[in-house]
């Protein structure tokens, strides 16, 4: 007999997981536990702070919602309007030195001469070619050129892909494209180039909303907080160390066995698998593919530069820099880094060289968070990449040689992104199944590999829509049909609508009158 038995066993606290377990809460039905190795809640969503105070979540994450159901969550965590800022996005390429707006493929027109000849080229070829195509791309770099041209191939969205995903664009597939990569409009285009213009913003995060305080992890943090405490297990006495799939029953670090009937899992199911000992299902993961994400921070003194601005994340497609983004998280939140009047010494100028004095001064203090990818086919010297970094900012003239830097962070996520790779669809068609024939759910940004849907209020909603369909068998949209999601404002779930399964209808139903 387990030591703890549930109806729905919840592994890992990240988006995924407190989806699922604030779906548990809102339906007050079976009963369930929420596990994480961690002491606090976020996983991949998570915020650390360096020991002078600056904060950096764990990769580029920004609010922006498909789902009411998610907002209504995270506001009911964060209820207070000074719990958030909103920003319009403002995002730029940096490209031969100048800045073009983002999207790059819609701002040709910021290019020198000879590359705006290029890339109308391959535009148009590329349109013309589209009109009498009869097949669909195979690969993401076929995507690229039926799309945007030679032109725009070669000058950035090759270059830069292969910085992000570190893998090159023909080992992608296409099917995940959705509404994350602009398709140009050339007449736009040619418009734009001719009259000098550039082309607004575009994408589903053009406005977003950040924290005030603590971060994206406090978000988290916070939604953790309106769960009952006796359904949470964090820190060692939550880590996972095997999952026994016939027996329907997890063995945690502490010794403690815990029995359920349903499993939802937001571990990578690589490792998932590893831990269920099932040597089939190990041989079918291996076919996923992922890169690893490096997140460094670099934080300075002085005040924010103007050339900065109000700039929010940044694109690097040239090999002058190490890294593919940059988020100037300073503009985020005012108390994303230490208050101006806190002293703190300087560790070195930004060219390596002695700090003019050891002395702690008061700032004000601004701050940088890159991100550079790692793969089998991409590799990092890691020894030296926050060195490396640095000089890539002093490159790109993001900071200056004798800028001060006052603190550094370096993180590594071994499962940074989770590759569209030409053979993910024939692994997940095999693989997830096989679990849910054995009782398991396995979903989140790793659990279900989709990156496509791997946004925090996707994510989130993975595992809402898991127990709804272990409750009532209803289907899971945002896993099966990202496109639809993704196109739409999903309004069907609200947090204050109370929660009927099957056969179970309200005490009085609503008269036409009423209605």
């Amino acid at each position: 007999m387990a030591d703890i038995k549930v109806d729905v066993l919840v592994i890992g606290a990240g988006p995924t997981g407190l989806g699922a377990a604030k779906r548990l809460n809102h339906i007050n039905g079976p009963s369930w536990l929420i596990l994480d190795a961690n002491d606090k809640a976020g996983g991949l969503a998570s915020t650390d702070v360096t020991p002078e105070g600056f904060l950096y979540d764990v990769g580029g994450h920004v609010i922006f919602s498909h789902y009411k159901y998610f907002d209504d969550c995270i506001d009911e965590a964060l209820p207070k309007p000074d719990d958030w800022y909103t920003h319009q996005r403002i995002s730029y390429v940096r490209y031969k030195g100048q800045w073009v707006p983002y999207p790059f493929q819609n701002n040709i027109s910021m290019l020198p001469k000879e590359d705006q000849v290029k890339c109308i080229d391959g535009l148009i070829d590329a349109a013309m070619a589209a009109r009498v195509a009869t097949d669909k791309p195979k690969n993401f770099d076929e995507w690229i050129l039926r799309t945007c041209g030679e032109g725009v191939a070669d000058v950035f969205m090759r270059p830069y892909n292969y910085k992000v995903w570190a893998v090159p664009t023909t080992k992608m597939q296409c099917q995940w494209l959705g509404e994350r990569v602009a398709a140009p409009d050339v007449k736009l285009v040619t418009r734009n180039v001719i009259l000098n213009k550039t082309a607004g913003n575009w994408g589903p995060n053009a406005t977003f909303r950040f924290p005030a305080r603590d971060g994206t992890g406090g978000i988290w943090i916070a939604v953790s907080d309106t769960l009952p405490e006796k359904n949470k297990r964090y820190g060692e006495k939550g880590e996972v160390t095997k999952v026994d799939a016939d027996k329907k029953v997890v063995t945690l670090k502490d010794g403690t066995t815990v029995g359920y009937d349903k499993l939802i899992n937001t571990m990578a199911v690589d490792h998932l698998v590893e831990k269920m000992g099932n040597q089939e299902l190990i041989t079918l993961s291996k076919g996923l593919y992922y890169s690893s994400t490096h997140v460094i921070g670099v934080g300075i003194r002085g005040e924010r530069p103007e050339r900065i601005g109000d700039k929010c994340w940044l694109y690097f497609p040239e090999d002058n820099c190490p890294f593919y983004r940059a988020t100037i998280f300073s503009n985020y939140s005012p108390y994303n880094q230490p208050q101006a009047d806190v002293k703190l010494p300087t560790l070195y100028k930004a060219d390596g060289s002695k700090a003019d004095s050891s002395e702690a001064k008061p700032g004000p203090y601004w701050s940088i968070m890159l991100e550079v990818s790692q793969s089998t086919m991409k590799p990092v010297d890691e020894e030296n990449i926050l060195k490396d970094c640095i000089q890539g900012l002093i490159n790109t003239e993001m900071i200056k040689p004798e800028d001060e830097i006052i603190s550094t962070y370096h993180r590594k996520f071994d499962h940074g992104y989770p590759t569209p790779s030409l053979e993910r669809e024939g692994v997940l068609k095999e693989l997830l199944p096989k679990l849910q024939e054995q009782g398991i759910w396995s979903r989140g940004r790793f659990g279900s590999w989709r990156y496509e849907v791997g946004n925090q209020d996707h994510s989130f909603m993975l595992g809402v829509e898991a127990v709804d369909n272990i409750v009532t068998g209803a289907v899971e949209l945002t896993l099966n049909y990202p496109d639809f999601v993704n196109s739409r404002a999903n309004t069907e779930r609200r947090l204050d609508q109370p929660f009927y399964s099957a056969g179970t209808p309200p005490k009085e139903l609503p008269s036409r009158e009423r209605a």
